[in-house]
């Protein structure tokens, strides 16, 4: 995209898209990045195949090491299948220990690229989900209307926190990095009636640390070994 049609977009989104103005300030470590959080379940947990949606320039992918089987799916560059996610799922036949989401930032797209990867998932697997903390409106608005861009990914795990069967936190590393485990929801999101595609940033504000759970880099094995 342009600067042209990333000024559009702002100006639809501030008009349009229930724009509210204030800011969240995370605690990002600046030393350690989502391949350091990958790495560390993938060499504690002794996984072998690994699965990437979204791969871009391999700078996530590039760093993956100790697997036996490797695969990167990406529509233009990166990885080592060209296509969507979803023309991967729909024809893979093959199973993973881990997976990291990081395609297309869009609510409907990640919650439809976290349940395949469910359904592919090998007993004890790890899913990560890639931009899960935005710091202001303009970053998670849609359309996209900046370059470093999150996404209402966010909304996405909103409404997995409230599943029975998916176990979910955020680690608040690297614009927040989603951990899912298929398991029984240790900690389930009491949330009713509601339109998870609607949701407002300022609700979201207002609500992100019991909306995401939120752990630290340092706390994170002791959610997916719990």
């Amino acid at each position: 995209m342009n600067k042209y049609s990333f000024f559009l977009n702002k100006i639809y989104n501030r008009l349009f898209n229930d724009y509210f103005g204030k800011k969240i300030n995370y605690d990002f470590p600046k030393d350690i990045m989502r391949w350091d959080l990958v790495n560390l379940v993938i060499e504690k947990k002794n996984y072998k195949r690994y699965l990437e949606i979204g791969c871009d320039k391999d700078l996530l992918f590039s760093k993956i090491k100790n697997i036996d089987k490797k695969i990167g799916v990406d529509p233009v560059s990166g990885g080592n299948f060209r296509g969507t996610s979803d023309k991967f799922f729909f024809q893979n036949k093959e199973r993973f220990d881990c997976i990291f989401i990081d395609g297309l930032h869009t609510y409907n797209q990640v919650k439809l690229d976290i349940l395949n990867s469910v359904d592919v998932l090998n007993d004890d697997g790890t899913i990560f989900v890639h931009d899960c903390l935005p710091v202001n409106f303009y970053q998670q608005a849609v359309p996209r209307c900046k370059v470093l861009w999150t996404g209402d990914v966010w909304r996405s795990i909103v409404e997995l926190r409230t599943f029975k069967n998916l176990d979910v936190c955020v680690c608040e590393i690297d614009l927040g990095v989603g951990v899912i485990k298929k398991r029984k929801n240790s900690e389930r999101l009491n949330l009713s009636n509601i339109n998870f595609s609607k949701l407002k940033f300022e609700e979201y504000y207002k609500n992100y640390k019991e909306f995401m759970r939120i752990t630290t880099f340092e706390n994170i094995l002791k959610f997916i070994n719990s």
